[in-house]
């Protein structure tokens, strides 16, 4: 692969990673990405990605296989391109916007032989019919026959220290046996293990039944949750006696929501496929919907009915939040319930100092103050929340310190500590 150009369009918690992996092997990487204050970060070798360090960005810059760029212009002649941007939902619906721009501008790049990959979560049939359309109006060549396309859905899980880009299997597809030869060739690149199906409709669809495999299980522990609280029970000791069997049984935890850009998009684009193409509801993804979205509601109704047992009142009530990112170990705030539950609790009344130690504070919403995790902070707060459960804190000087701790994550213990 020495000396092969790749250009990586998204510089993100996907594509940073991959690009990083890539420059390391030897590829010439062209990092594309629209937002221009991303791309001067990157060019200063100040990385805004957890899971790649300034140093190991730096790094890359000083072998001079990696140019951050907005400029589709220098992604000319590229041998490989990999497509990694957003695919939010609108108003229900796939926005693909951000894929289709970036097809069609790849597209006046793409020359015969070259090599195209389509990483965004999206539903089955984007990458021939819409990716592979656009590329086509755009350079006049067609897949298979004059360049080769595939997809290979993304597995980047932020903070994972044991499951990283290299160590993940890597389901890979083309559009035909030499697309995805090609494909294959590119990852066994990067990766120690590359899983081939047989087509980028299986691909597409695998991700998301990866991801509404997850929503529909944490949608039943969070249900769980609920009720075992009535029932008097205690759901977290229950979780821990049943993961006890070696078989049949996979470890899921509740909390105060889901978020990110997976869960709670992924499952509404199988949905929103579903009823397109067949007519009928996928019941099991909204009923997970209507679960999981109820909970930052559920989170503040309970802090809400701890406060007034304590005597005190949400309004005008000081609250120190622990983590805003929506899992633990990343500044990702995208989607995150936690974000969500602080909003809602500043329009009721309360005041808002949250513990964040991750994400860019240009990212955090207005109102709310972020602060250290002290003695003093924790003192004065009414209530202290466990949202996020970054290792970094403290949950032993929590446990001594605050008067009422509310926990949605199940790290604190003691008689004045609330669990979900």
């Amino acid at each position: 692969m020495a000396g092969r150009k790749l250009a990586l369009i998204g510089q993100g918690y996907v594509g940073l990673p991959l690009a990083m992996r890539a420059v390391e092997v030897g590829y010439r990487v062209v990092g594309l990405d629209v937002d221009e204050h991303r791309v001067k970060r990157l060019a200063a070798g100040d990385s805004f990605v957890e899971d790649v360090s300034s140093q190991r960005l730096a790094a890359a810059l000083d072998s001079g296989r990696y140019h951050p760029t907005c400029d589709y212009a220098d992604a000319a002649e590229f041998d490989v391109c990999v497509i990694s941007v957003p695919t939010p939902l609108r108003h229900g619906a796939p926005d693909l916007t951000c894929v289709e721009n970036a097809a069609r501008s790849v597209g006046a790049h793409l020359r015969t032989g070259g090599t195209v990959i389509l990483e965004s979560t999206t539903y089955p049939g984007t990458t021939e019919d819409v990716v592979g359309s656009l590329l086509t109006a755009a350079s006049g060549l067609r897949a298979p026959g004059d360049y080769y396309l595939g997809y290979s859905p993304e597995r980047i899980d932020p903070g994972n220290r044991s499951w990283r880009l290299e160590n993940t299997p890597k389901i890979v597809s083309g559009v035909d046996d030499t697309s995805l030869a090609k494909v294959r060739e590119f990852y066994d690149d990067l990766v120690e293990q590359t899983v081939p199906v047989s087509s980028p409709r299986t691909a597409e669809l695998a991700k998301l039944l990866e991801n509404t495999f997850r929503h529909v299980n944490i949608a039943l522990v969070n249900e769980l949750a609920v009720a075992a609280r009535r029932l008097g029970t205690d759901l977290w000791e229950a979780i821990d006696a049943a993961a006890t069997k070696p078989f049949g049984f996979m470890r899921f935890q509740p909390g105060p929501g889901v978020g990110g850009h997976c869960l709670p998009v992924d499952p509404a684009y199988l949905a929103w496929h579903v009823k397109r193409s067949s007519g009928r509801s996928f019941r099991f993804i909204e009923l997970a919907d209507d679960i999981n979205n109820q909970m930052p509601r559920y989170v503040v109704g309970r802090l809400m009915e701890g406060l007034s047992e304590r005597g005190k009142a949400l309004n005008g009530a000081r609250l120190l939040l622990l983590g805003l990112s929506y899992k633990p170990d990343t500044g990702d705030v995208r989607e995150s319930p936690a974000i969500e539950i602080a909003e809602a609790l500043g329009k009721l009344g309360a005041r808002i100092r949250a513990v964040e130690p991750f994400a860019e504070p240009e990212r955090v919403p207005c109102g709310i103050s972020l602060v250290q995790l002290t003695e003093r902070e924790l003192a004065a707060a009414d209530a202290v929340v466990v949202l996020t459960d970054h290792n970094g804190f403290d949950y032993r000087l929590v446990e001594r310190t605050a008067g009422y701790v509310f926990d949605t994550r199940n790290r604190c213990r003691g008689d004045n500590v609330e669990m979900l």
